[in-house]
């Protein structure tokens, strides 16, 4: 008697079809969308870099990704195509799922794919130039912080393109943002103010100074947010610290119960040769709302105008902990006819993974497209992350307080610096 396929394969003690295991089918998947954050010193939780790692992890790994919360992505899939999604497909999260179901097996550890080569303390390659903040800040364990400066002199005697730039704090766990501002040579800016030492404005001697401390028209080399992403610009492509610049290390740090000391960094790789375009970082903002108490979806928005031809790169929003939703659209008008708005990005934000959302194809955005972001704001007792939903909430530093900004990033001709992109060419009559 000839006996079925399946109940002989059966019977001969052998699987039908064999479970994935670890190095052939798991490391894969980690090493290209789990390991920049999970691995000693980032910020996962846990390293899922060996076999004993994920082996202790199978089913919180299956867990997570199959409810899509890991790897963190928050874009809307039918709007726009992004370099940097690292989202796993279905076939991959469920060669996860049926690792772990397997009993999660090592397999032949021949077949594992070479090792990912990590810069030790950098998800980008190892820096060529990695510039702190000469003296910690002591940060207590409670109250509110004011915003902390820390200016540090370059000392470059040439211009330095940078291609890639991360932010490294020291406490990640006290900063709830950091940016690094590129101070040119002969800039007004905190021109009154130490260098080498941390300060806020309240240590400013005059009214005026401190008014000046967050305003700024300085360019930003780079923003750092909780589970933001450095920056890494395509070939040709940089932004520009002109020789004779300083650093300016804006601070927000946020007492946590536990006093410490933070000294970031940030790493820098620069170009091999001048680019064919500069890099510039640029924001849509409305600081004038007030959302009332338990409102469960509060809109606010801001629109503007792109002055000069440019190439629309990627985009970071930033809200507080009632940040719900945050959209970034064309605004297209024609004569006699309603305005049409064209999506470009749509998220649903998460204070505790502020990502970047890079085009896979950078938009070119011809002088005078109207650009708007828009804020959804959760002031309920529903949100968890709600600090005070009887509160009415307006504008402010603090984590309790709120904002509105949607940075994004933009190239253009190399030798156009921030303030002549914004020179308006004369419009024809």
């Amino acid at each position: 008697m000839r006996l079925p396929l399946r109940l002989a394969v059966y019977l001969a003690g052998m699987p039908l079809y064999a479970a994935p295991t670890f190095y052939h089918d798991v490391l894969p998947i980690l090493q290209n969308h789990c390991q920049a954050c999970h691995r000693t010193g980032q910020i996962g939780p846990m390293p899922l870099v060996t076999y004993q790692d994920a082996r202790k992890w199978a089913a919180e790994i299956v867990r997570k990704t199959a409810a899509k919360e890991m790897p963190p992505w928050f874009a809307n899939p039918t709007i726009g195509h992004f370099s940097n999604d690292p989202s796993l497909t279905t076939a991959q999260i469920e060669t996860l799922a049926a690792w772990e179901r397997g009993g999660a097996p090592a397999g032949n550890r021949a077949d594992a794919p070479p090792p990912r080569k990590w810069a030790a303390g950098f998800v980008i390659p190892q820096p060529d130039l990695v510039v702190a903040m000469p003296k910690p800040v002591a940060i207590p364990a409670h109250g509110d912080i004011d915003y902390t400066y820390e200016i540090v002199h370059t000392g470059f005697a040439e211009d330095r393109w940078v291609r890639m730039s991360e932010i490294r704090p020291a406490s990640r766990q006290h900063v709830h943002h950091a940016v690094v501002y590129i101070r040119p040579p002969g800039s007004a800016w905190l021109a009154k103010t130490p260098v080498g030492v941390p300060f806020t404005a309240m240590d400013m001697t005059d009214e005026q100074s401190r008014r000046d401390a967050e305003m700024t028209t300085s360019d930003i080399l780079l923003v750092y947010a909780p589970g933001s992403s450095p920056d890494q610009w395509p070939e040709g492509m940089a932004k520009l610290i002109p020789r004779g610049s300083d650093l300016v290390f804006q601070m927000h740090y946020t007492a946590n119960g536990q006093a410490a000391t933070d000294q970031t960094a940030i790493g820098m790789i620069f170009a091999k040769d001048p680019p064919k375009q500069r890099v510039i970082t640029l924001q849509l903002t409305n600081s004038h709302f007030r959302i009332p108490p338990g409102d469960p979806s509060y809109r606010v928005e801001a629109r503007g105008t792109i002055p000069n031809d440019s190439l629309l790169l990627s985009f970071f929003p930033h809200l507080h902990l009632r940040g719900k939703e945050f959209e970034y659209n064309i605004v297209h008008r024609e004569s006699g006819s309603a305005p049409e708005i064209e999506p470009l990005l749509d998220v649903n934000y998460n204070f505790y993974w502020q990502l970047s959302y890079r085009l896979a194809e950078p938009r070119f955005l011809k002088a005078g497209t109207e650009l708007q972001t828009v804020a959804i704001f959760d002031n309920s007792r529903k949100n968890p992350h709600n600090p005070d939903p009887d509160a009415e909430v307006v504008w402010g530093d603090q984590t309790y307080d709120e904002m509105m900004v949607g940075f994004f990033d933009i190239a253009v001709a190399p030798g156009v610096d921030k303030a002549q992109f914004f020179e308006r060419a004369p419009t024809g009559k």
